[in-house]
C-alpha cells in the first residue's frame, strides 16, 4: 500500500522529479549525511529519494502522531535510517531525535527546530540546516537568538510557502481533516480560528467558503483588520469562548488555550490544532482522556465540563488527514531540496543563524511550478 501511495505522490510532483535528475548528475551531497525531522508520509518519501539521488545518506524521524508506519517501513527498505512510529509520544520522540544525531549529520532538515535545539545543546557543528515551520523559526530567533552558529534557511520565510502551502494547502486540508475525523457538517457551525497569519487566514477562508460561521481571534491589529475586511467576525478570545463550537489554534505559540479558557467554553466544544506542536493547547489541564472515535477524545476540564479533543492536539490536517496536497508539497519540498543544495555546495552569501530562502531559489521554484500549471 505504501509503495503505491508513494508512486502516486511521485507522479504528481514534477518539480522534485526534475530536481532528482539534476542532483543525480552533480551529486552535491556525496559523503554527507542529512539529519531530518519531518512528517513521515508519501510526499516525504519522494523528497528522500531526491536527496538520495544527490548522494546523501539520510537519518529521519517524524513528529508525534503524524508518522505513517507503512511509509516508514518502505523508507527503511530504500536505505533510509528511520526512527519512530505513529504511536510515539513526546518521550519517544526525544529519543528518536537523539538517534538521528548519533549519525553525525552534516546538514539538518528540521521541523519545529527540534534537531537544531538538540544539536545546539550538544555543541554539535554542522554545515547548515533548513527549518520548515513558523514554530521553528520563532524558536530559532527567540529561544536560541544569537546562539545558532551555522546558517539555517527558513523555508517558512519564503513567500511561496506562505501563499501556496500555508494559505492554500493548510486551509484546504484542515477543513478536510475536521470533516474526516468528526463526520460533522461545516456549514452554519461556529468556528473560532485563533491566529490570522498565513495558515490562519487559509483555515478561516476555507471554513467560510464551506458556509461556516467564523470568528477570528488575532492580537496583531493589522492582521485583525485584514480578517475583518475578509468578512470574518473579529473577537477577543474571552468574547469568542462562549460563542464557539469548534476552536482551532493556528499561532505557532505555546499556551494559547488554557484551563481558564476551557471553563468558559460551552459543554461539548471541540478543540483542534493546526500549529506544529500540540503545546498551543494546555493539554495538562484536561483530564480523563477517553476515546470517543478514531482521532477523537472525550476530555474533562478541572470542573468536570466535557470537551472533545481531536488527534491528541497534534496537527489535525496531518494526524487526521492526508496533509497538504501533493502538488503543494512539491513546491515546499523543492524549496527544501534547493536550499540544502545551496548549503552543501555554495554557502557564499549565507550567514550564521536563521535567514530567508535566497531570492534566486524562490524565483527558480516559482517558475518551475508556474510551468506545471500552464
Amino acid at each position: 500500500m505504501a509503495e503505491s501511495r508513494i508512486s502516486w505522490a511521485r507522479a504528481h510532483m514534477p518539480i522534485l522529479n526534475a530536481l532528482s535528475s539534476e542532483l543525480s548528475e552533480r551529486r552535491p551531497f556525496s559523503g554527507l549525511t542529512i539529519g531530518i525531522c519531518l512528517h513521515i508520509e508519501p510526499k516525504t518519501a519522494v523528497l528522500c529519494s531526491t536527496l538520495q539521488a544527490g548522494g546523501a545518506e539520510l537519518a529521519l524521524t517524524g513528529s508525534p502522531g503524524t508518522t505513517r508506519n507503512d511509509v516508514a517501513d518502505a523508507l527503511r527498505q530504500s536505505g533510509v535510517e528511520v526512527f519512530g512510529r505513529r504511536e510515539d509520544g513526546k518521550a519517544e520522540h526525544a529519543d528518536n531525535l537523539e538517534r538521528v544525531l548519533e549519525h553525525k549529520p552534516s546538514l539538518l532538515l528540521d521541523n519545529g527546530a527540534d534537531l537544531a535545539a538538540l544539536a545546539l545543546s550538544q555543541h554539535m557543528m554542522v554545515l547548515g540546516g533548513t527549518e520548515e515551520t513558523t514554530t521553528g523559526a520563532n524558536r530559532l530567533r527567540e529561544e536560541f537568538g544569537g546562539q545558532v552558529e551555522f546558517p539555517v534557511i527558513v523555508i517558512n520565510d519564503s513567500p511561496l510557502k506562505s501563499i501556496v502551502e500555508n494559505q492554500h494547502g493548510v486551509g484546504q486540508t484542515m477543513v478536510e481533516g475536521f470533516m474526516r475525523v468528526t463526520n460533522l457538517r461545516v456549514p452554519a457551525r461556529r468556528f473560532v480560528v485563533i491566529g490570522y497569519g498565513w495558515c490562519g487566514r487559509g483555515v478561516a477562508r476555507s471554513l467560510k467558503s464551506f458556509g461556516a460561521r467564523v470568528s477570528v481571534v488575532e492580537t496583531d491589529p493589522i492582521h485583525a483588520l485584514e480578517a475583518a475586511l475578509d468578512g470574518m467576525q473579529v473577537s477577543e478570545l474571552d468574547e469568542a469562548l462562549p460563542w464557539g463550537e469548534v476552536f482551532i489554534t493556528v499561532t505557532g505559540r505555546p499556551g494559547i488555550l488554557k484551563r481558564e479558557h476551557f471553563e468558559a467554553m460551552t459543554e461539548g466544544a471541540i478543540l483542534a490544532n493546526a500549529g506544529h506542536f500540540s503545546w498551543e493547547i494546555e493539554l495538562e489541564a484536561l483530564r480523563e482522556h477517553t476515546p470517543a472515535g478514531d482521532g477523537i477524545e472525550r476530555v474533562l476540564t478541572p470542573s468536570g465540563k466535557v470537551l472533545y479533543l481531536l488527534t491528541r492536539g497534534e496537527m489535525l490536517n496531518l494526524a487526521g488527514g492526508g496533509g497538504n496536497p501533493v502538488e503543494t508539497l512539491d513546491l515546499g519540498l523543492a524549496l527544501q531540496a534547493r536550499s540544502l543544495d545551496r548549503l552543501a555546495s555554495n554557502r557564499a552569501g549565507l550567514v550564521n543563524g536563521p535567514q530567508p530562502v535566497p531570492a534566486d531559489i524562490n524565483q527558480d521554484v516559482a517558475r518551475r511550478m508556474l510551468a506545471t500549471l500552464r
